[in-house]
């Protein structure tokens, strides 16, 4: 039997085919453990970090509270798009990591969006 994380990085796999990052349109990548939230912004062509957000940074860490959950997710979310704002990109391309957009996932995706990122 296939375990979950198999089928997950199956998708992510079968997703990343298509979904490519650039220079003025990186690709935002989310991962999600039981206890953390991770988001990227990714530049595929030359393949750097453009900017990195997680509930592990300072300014989410010492906040209390869990780090695993909606609220979490939304801090996360905003502050990936702070930092992508701060770097002048306006425009990502989505990639859900081959979560379901539901949850934790969804609700960084609408933090991000609300802070004025478009996907």
């Amino acid at each position: 039997m296939i375990e979950k994380i198999e089928l997950r990085e199956r998708r992510h796999k079968r997703v990343r085919k298509k979904v490519t990052g650039t220079q003025e349109r990186p690709r935002l990548t989310v991962y999600k453990s039981l206890s953390h939230m991770h988001a990227q912004m990714i530049d595929d062509t030359s393949g750097h970090t453009l900017a990195a957000a997680s509930t592990l940074e300072k300014s989410l860490r010492t906040e209390a509270g869990h780090k695993g959950n909606i609220a979490a997710a939304k801090k996360v979310g905003a502050l990936i798009a702070q930092k992508a704002k701060d770097k002048g990109i306006n425009k990502a391309v989505f990639d859900k990591g081959g979560f379901k957009y539901h949850g934790r996932v969804r609700a960084l995706a609408e933090a991000a969006r609300e802070a004025g990122l478009e996907f």
